[in-house]
């Protein structure tokens, strides 16, 4: 898969691309997101969620770490989506407490990491990789990257 790039001007928008991305993950899948803060990554995960029927509010767990949603694929079949947001982790052994290495190595169920650069070598899996960048000047405008980051352990991603 190369390298998709969309825009977005509204949080519609965003969930619009989200959403159509959501329509390729299956369980197993590993999602990280990077970009400043405000930039939509949490929106992001909101459209992938609203994708999957999650019934639950969708927030950012920056102070939870994670949060874990049910959710349906469009045959029926159940998914639990984990949603983590590493930001204010400062070390690898709370990266160990939380369970990280436990978390993306669950099979059933879709992993959606923010701040993955503070995830201090624990993604070795091949994963999406969606980058929000907000525009110059244009602060109401988003430039969204989606990739297939290729790892030396290959995991599930394999579109």
């Amino acid at each position: 898969m190369e390298s998709e790039v969309y825009s977005s001007c509204s949080e519609d928008e965003t969930h619009a691309v989200a959403a159509h991305f959501a329509s390729r993950l299956e369980k197993g899948d590993i999602v990280t997101l990077s970009g400043d803060l405000g930039a939509g990554k949490t929106e992001f995960v909101r459209g992938i969620c609203n994708y999957f029927d999650v019934e639950d509010i969708v927030s950012s767990p920056t102070f939870s770490i994670i949060n874990v949603y049910t959710g349906r694929f469009r045959s029926g079949d159940a998914v639990r989506i984990v949603h983590v947001d590493l930001y204010r982790l400062k070390s690898k052994d709370e990266l160990k407490t939380i369970g990280l290495e436990e978390w993306l190595a669950l099979p059933d169920a879709i992993k959606l990491i923010e701040w993955p650069e503070k995830a201090n070598g624990f993604l070795s899996q091949q994963h999406y990789h969606v980058e929000i960048r907000t525009l110059p000047g244009l602060e109401d405008r988003r430039k969204i990257c989606i990739s297939v980051v290729n790892a030396p352990c290959l995991g599930h991603v394999q579109k």
